[in-house]
């Protein structure tokens, strides 16, 4: 335990002296590159702004959204009552998509139990 401590404090003593060393050069050449999205001027009042603007924006494309659900969900059923023309490549597929979501699932509940494989920390 006391050498995985040890190996940490060194790696974060090394990334810490680079971003000192290269985090400045590095700061600016981001900017320089995507200098077209930087709201002028730069201000409190303009950020709340654009947080303002995305919330609604957002919450205009709920409609879309819907529609977009529901019209999922018409072809699941129209899939679910032709069962028997559902070829193999698309059962295949189907599943494949239910893997990958299951796949997803659990890497979030990992991360959400703090990187752990066995159980939450109590």
């Amino acid at each position: 335990m006391a050498a995985r401590l040890h190996q940490f404090r060194s790696k974060a003593v090394q990334v810490s002296n680079f971003v000192s060393k290269h985090g400045c050069a590095y700061y600016k050449e981001l900017l320089e590159k995507n200098k077209q999205h930087i709201v002028q001027p730069p201000t409190i009042e303009k950020c709340q702004e654009l947080s303002k603007q995305l919330f609604y924006t957002r919450l205009a494309s709920i409609p879309g959204r819907c529609e977009s659900f529901w019209k999922e969900l018409d072809a699941m059923k129209r899939i679910g009552r032709n069962r028997n023309d559902l070829t193999v490549e698309d059962a295949g597929i189907a599943a494949l998509f239910g893997l990958e979501m299951y796949a997803w699932f659990c890497v979030g509940e990992i991360i959400g139990r703090g990187f752990t494989f066995t159980g939450y920390y109590v």
